[in-house]
């Protein structure tokens, strides 16, 4: 997956910029706030239809702006692919593939294989399972459109759900033929949504080890564990047992949507123990596993974003990460940084061409 141009148009803090881009590497580097980590952001709303830094769409238009545009031009499998993202204030927004508009944004995920590496991304660490569980499901999504199906409807079912469980409190009533026909459904939905997690991470965490052993190269014990209310009992089961509770909070609280990601380092909580280093060699390493799954499962390199990638690593860190990408198993990446020369001195190490933006 190669992209070859970046139109972009009053996106954040570009107004108009057109980028050609070299098919390995590509450098965004300048001081603070001119706009590198938007450059990438834009690369990713290509891919995934939204902003990686900022889920409210409306403030990705650049400020006395009324819309936004960004237009990449890509190479897939040796087919050209042009990509158009666009909003408007008070209106949709619109992904358009080769000029046809999608009518689900769900039906372009996984189309644009992309892995980010990002400082945004110790939120994985020290937010809360939301965070863990978006990470999960949008790595699964890339390659598994019945997931995707399933975790839609799952949602909008526990939501109906929730709903009603307020209805019921403020009518004070209770209908329980209703609440049966949503359990059954987040039953239904549920169920597979764990089962794939489960798989997923069965083959996911051995791979995370890896790339954390080579990163580090020392010998913490690192570790990736999947907490589910389901390893207890099948779904409908436990909706049934939790009634009460759930009537009296006002919302669900047992289910899939409950599933978290456990990081531990040397049997610890990595977020409470682990150095600035370890915590950001394990984000790394999480990523970069990410990239390695969704390869195998696209049969296609993702693009990779490393944004400030060598903020708070030591030179050692940065040296293995480098001779990582020195690899043909990675193709284009893109990445961005504040000092130009250190980041030409890295670049230099890896042996492929590159180019250089200054912002």
């Amino acid at each position: 997956m190669i992209l070859n141009t970046l139109s972009l148009v009053n996106y954040k803090n570009f107004e108009s910029q057109v980028f050609d881009f070299d098919s390995k590497i590509n450098c965004f580097v300048g001081a603070n706030g001119v706009g590198k980590t938007n450059a990438l952001d834009a690369i990713y709303h290509l891919a995934y239809g939204k902003s990686y830094f900022n889920p409210i769409a409306l403030q990705n238009i650049k400020h006395g702006s009324d819309f936004f545009v960004v237009d990449g031009h890509f190479t897939k499998n040796e087919r050209k692919e042009k990509i158009i993202v666009s909003l408007k204030k008070g209106q949709k927004k619109i992904i358009k593939r080769n000029g046809k508009a999608y009518d689900k944004f769900s039906d372009h995920v996984g189309f644009i294989p992309l892995v980010i590496i990002s400082p945004a991304d110790r939120d994985l660490i020290i937010e809360g399972s939301d965070t863990r569980r978006k990470f999960i499901d949008s790595v699964i999504s890339q390659s598994d459109k019945p997931y995707l199906t399933a975790l839609i409807a799952y949602n909008k079912i526990l939501s109906q759900r929730n709903a009603l469980l307020k209805f019921f409190a403020l009518n004070n009533t209770f209908n329980a033929d209703t609440l049966a026909i949503y359990n059954e459904q987040l039953n239904t939905y549920g169920t597979e949504i764990f089962e794939k997690r489960n798989a997923f991470l069965k083959i996911f965490i051995p791979i995370f080890k890896d790339r954390y052993e080579a990163i580090s190269q020392s010998k913490e014990a690192i570790d990736l564990k999947y907490k589910s209310d389901l390893f207890d009992g099948n779904l409908l089961s436990l909706l049934k047992s939790n009634l009460n509770k759930d009537k009296a909070l006002q919302y669900t609280s047992v289910g899939s949507h409950k599933d978290d990601l456990v990081f531990t380092i040397d049997e610890f909580p990595i977020k409470k123990f682990g150095s600035q280093g370890q915590q950001k060699s394990f984000l790394i390493a999480l990523k970069l596993a990410q990239f390695d799954f969704i390869k195998k499962q696209s049969g296609v390199s993702p693009i990779l974003l490393l944004d400030d990638i060598f903020d708070k690593l030591d030179e050692n860190r940065v040296a293995q990460i480098v001779s990582l990408v020195d690899d043909d198993h990675f193709g284009q990446i893109f990445i961005s940084d504040t000092h130009a020369d250190r980041t030409e001195t890295i670049v230099k190490q890896i042996h492929q061409s590159y180019k250089l933006y200054k912002l």
